[in-house]
Protein backbone atom coordinates (compact mmCIF):
# COMPACT_ATOMS: atom_id res chain seq x y z
CA UNK A 1 0.00 0.00 0.00
CA UNK A 2 1.28 3.30 -0.67
CA UNK A 3 1.10 6.26 1.37
CA UNK A 4 2.53 9.84 2.42
CA UNK A 5 3.65 11.02 5.51
CA UNK A 6 1.20 14.11 4.78
CA UNK A 7 -1.90 11.89 4.05
CA UNK A 8 -0.90 10.02 7.91
CA UNK A 9 -0.91 14.17 9.56
CA UNK A 10 -4.04 15.31 7.74
CA UNK A 11 -5.75 12.40 8.58
CA UNK A 12 -5.24 12.62 12.46
CA UNK A 13 -5.51 16.54 11.73
CA UNK A 14 -9.13 15.90 10.53
CA UNK A 15 -10.28 13.73 13.83
CA UNK A 16 -10.87 16.13 16.15
CA UNK A 17 -13.37 17.57 13.46
CA UNK A 18 -15.14 14.23 12.97
CA UNK A 19 -15.33 13.24 16.87
CA UNK A 20 -17.29 16.62 17.00
CA UNK A 21 -19.37 15.60 14.50
CA UNK A 22 -19.82 12.20 16.24
CA UNK A 23 -22.23 12.40 18.66
CA UNK A 24 -22.53 8.52 19.64
CA UNK A 25 -18.53 8.30 19.87
CA UNK A 26 -18.82 11.81 22.34
CA UNK A 27 -21.34 9.74 24.28
CA UNK A 28 -19.59 6.59 24.79
CA UNK A 29 -16.11 8.88 26.32
CA UNK A 30 -18.35 11.30 28.48
CA UNK A 31 -16.41 10.05 31.41
CA UNK A 32 -12.91 9.87 29.91
CA UNK A 33 -10.10 12.70 30.88
CA UNK A 34 -7.00 12.24 29.80
CA UNK A 35 -3.91 13.84 28.14
CA UNK A 36 -2.10 10.85 25.79
CA UNK A 37 -0.12 10.95 23.08
CA UNK A 38 -1.59 9.21 19.86
CA UNK A 39 -0.14 8.59 16.06
CA UNK A 40 2.48 7.59 13.94
CA UNK A 41 5.71 6.83 15.19
CA UNK A 42 7.22 9.11 12.93
CA UNK A 43 4.94 12.69 14.25
CA UNK A 44 2.73 11.68 17.24
CA UNK A 45 0.69 13.79 18.74
CA UNK A 46 -0.15 15.47 22.20
CA UNK A 47 -4.07 15.04 22.64
CA UNK A 48 -6.42 16.28 25.61
CA UNK A 49 -9.72 14.44 25.87
CA UNK A 50 -12.05 15.82 28.27
CA UNK A 51 -15.43 14.58 28.43
CA UNK A 52 -15.42 12.64 25.69
CA UNK A 53 -14.21 15.34 23.53
CA UNK A 54 -10.61 16.44 22.00
CA UNK A 55 -9.64 19.75 23.20
CA UNK A 56 -6.27 19.65 22.04
CA UNK A 57 -4.15 18.26 19.82
CA UNK A 58 -0.75 19.55 19.07
CA UNK A 59 1.96 17.20 16.94
CA UNK A 60 4.75 16.22 19.44
CA UNK A 61 7.54 16.64 20.80
CA UNK A 62 5.99 19.35 22.82
CA UNK A 63 8.96 20.12 25.99
CA UNK A 64 7.74 18.83 29.02
CA UNK A 65 4.00 17.73 28.32
CA UNK A 66 3.06 14.96 29.85
CA UNK A 67 0.72 11.73 28.81
CA UNK A 68 -0.79 9.03 30.73
CA UNK A 69 -0.33 6.26 27.57
CA UNK A 70 1.16 6.41 24.18
CA UNK A 71 -0.35 4.66 21.42
CA UNK A 72 1.62 4.94 18.36
CA UNK A 73 1.82 2.52 14.69
CA UNK A 74 4.05 2.44 12.08
CA UNK A 75 3.48 5.35 9.55
CA UNK A 76 2.06 2.40 6.85
CA UNK A 77 -0.08 0.93 9.80
CA UNK A 78 -2.22 3.93 9.58
CA UNK A 79 -3.45 3.90 5.76
CA UNK A 80 -4.15 -0.01 6.05
CA UNK A 81 -6.05 0.69 9.40
CA UNK A 82 -7.69 3.36 7.50
CA UNK A 83 -9.12 1.49 4.90
CA UNK A 84 -12.87 0.96 4.37
CA UNK A 85 -11.83 -2.78 4.76
CA UNK A 86 -8.93 -3.50 5.80
CA UNK A 87 -6.46 -6.83 5.92
CA UNK A 88 -6.64 -9.52 8.37
CA UNK A 89 -4.28 -8.42 11.03
CA UNK A 90 -4.61 -4.48 10.10
CA UNK A 91 -8.23 -4.08 11.36
CA UNK A 92 -7.90 -3.38 14.90
CA UNK A 93 -5.76 -1.28 17.16
CA UNK A 94 -4.65 -4.36 19.29
CA UNK A 95 -3.93 -6.36 16.50
CA UNK A 96 -2.09 -3.91 15.11
CA UNK A 97 0.34 -4.59 18.56
CA UNK A 98 0.56 -8.47 17.54
CA UNK A 99 2.00 -7.48 14.48
CA UNK A 100 4.77 -5.36 15.94
CA UNK A 101 3.30 -2.16 13.54
CA UNK A 102 2.19 -0.83 16.76
CA UNK A 103 3.25 0.11 20.05
CA UNK A 104 1.12 0.25 23.55
CA UNK A 105 3.01 2.25 26.18
CA UNK A 106 2.27 3.86 29.96
CA UNK A 107 -0.63 3.75 32.21
CA UNK A 108 -2.86 1.47 30.40
CA UNK A 109 -6.01 1.78 32.37
CA UNK A 110 -7.96 4.92 30.45
CA UNK A 111 -6.96 2.98 27.06
CA UNK A 112 -8.44 -0.47 28.48
CA UNK A 113 -10.98 1.05 29.96
CA UNK A 114 -11.87 2.96 27.30
CA UNK A 115 -10.71 0.59 24.64
CA UNK A 116 -13.75 0.54 22.21
CA UNK A 117 -13.73 4.44 22.41
CA UNK A 118 -10.29 4.90 21.32
CA UNK A 119 -10.67 2.16 18.38
CA UNK A 120 -13.49 3.80 17.41
CA UNK A 121 -11.66 7.20 17.51
CA UNK A 122 -8.35 6.01 15.96
CA UNK A 123 -10.78 4.55 12.59
CA UNK A 124 -12.76 7.94 12.21
CA UNK A 125 -10.76 8.50 9.57
CA UNK A 126 -11.56 6.17 7.47
CA UNK A 127 -14.87 7.98 6.42
CA UNK A 128 -13.20 10.56 5.02
CA UNK A 129 -10.87 7.88 2.75
CA UNK A 130 -7.21 9.61 4.33
CA UNK A 131 -4.03 7.15 3.97
CA UNK A 132 -5.12 5.57 0.87
CA UNK A 133 -8.69 4.07 2.26
CA UNK A 134 -10.68 2.48 -0.10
Amino acid sequence: MTYTQEAIFEGFKAIPELLARDTALTARGRWLDVDCLLGPTTQPFHVAIRAGQIVDMTPAPVLMRSWRFAYRATPAAFPAYWQAMPPAGWHDVLALTKRGQASLEGDLHPFMAHLQYFKDLLALPRQSGFGGAS
